[in-house]
């Protein structure tokens, strides 16, 4: 696994928002399940909320490497409300890193094979 991302996954797993912070690049993206983040401002409030104030974590199940980009898939735990959701809770986690640093991050639910 590249560097910050394998960094973003124990920073998840430890709730250390800072290190979790410090993964990614300033000007960097996040979409969240259809929800964008933009900027170190905003991407530190969705991190604080709703993954470290979430107790989030994350057991990896696959890792996919494609050109520059990243997929992640893990098992997602934490508490959130889960009703309604499958267990275990299976989620794409799609990088894409430069210099060392996520410069973006999409997140989406995975539905199952098709």
């Amino acid at each position: 696994m590249h560097p910050p991302v394998a960094t973003f996954v124990e920073a998840v797993n430890t709730f250390d928002l800072e290190w979790l912070l410090a993964t990614f690049a300033d000007d960097a993206l996040v979409n969240d399940q259809l929800r964008e983040y933009s900027g170190a401002t905003a991407i530190r409030q969705w991190a604080a909320r709703d993954v470290i104030g979430e107790r989030l974590t994350m057991a990896v199940t696959n890792v996919v490497e494609r050109h520059c980009n990243l997929s992640v898939t893990a098992n997602v735990d934490g508490n959130f409300d889960k009703r309604g959701l499958p267990d275990p809770l299976v989620v794409s986690f799609y990088f894409s890193t430069c210099n060392d640093l996520i410069v973006q991050l999409i997140i989406l639910r995975k539905l199952g094979d098709i």
